[in-house]
């Protein structure tokens, strides 16, 4: 696999069983296989947690974007501690205080409010990009 200097990484919390969780890395997908695909890609957390060397070379080497389900900010806290650097940063609990209507039901899976959720949260991640891009552009 080929990776571009200008690869934007996008990095979602684990948050297995959680809703939250479960909405950040589905608007992370939502962004690297189809909004930005060719523009960013992802890696799993775990590996930052680990202390895997090609994980936080990759993350030391290319602008990174943060995808928090919950206020612990795990992704965030991981990256910043593998020297990553961080772009940008969402939180899913952000995005549910400007939308109390979506509030998710299901933990195990995305029901149709936290189907919306992700797509709101991937509309932002991909207009971020659209922004880190346009800077680094810039002489």
């Amino acid at each position: 696999m080929t990776i571009l200097t200008d690869t934007i990484f996008v990095i979602p919390c684990s948050g297995i069983g959680k809703a939250f969780g479960t909405i950040s890395r589905d608007a992370t997908y939502r962004v690297v296989e189809d909004l930005r695909k060719g523009e960013t890609d992802t890696l799993c957390l775990s590996l930052l947690v680990m202390g895997d060397d090609e994980a936080r070379r990759l993350v030391k080497l290319h602008r990174c974007i943060s995808v928090d389900g919950c206020p612990s900010e795990c992704s965030k806290k991981n990256l910043s501690l593998s020297g990553a650097s961080l772009a940008a940063s969402f939180r899913v609990l952000d995005l549910l205080r400007e939308n109390k209507a979506l509030l998710t039901q299901s933990v195990t899976f995305l029901d149709e409010n936290g189907r919306k959720l992700s797509e709101l949260l991937a509309g932002q991640i991909a207009l971020k990009v659209d922004e880190l891009k346009k800077e680094g552009d810039r002489p």
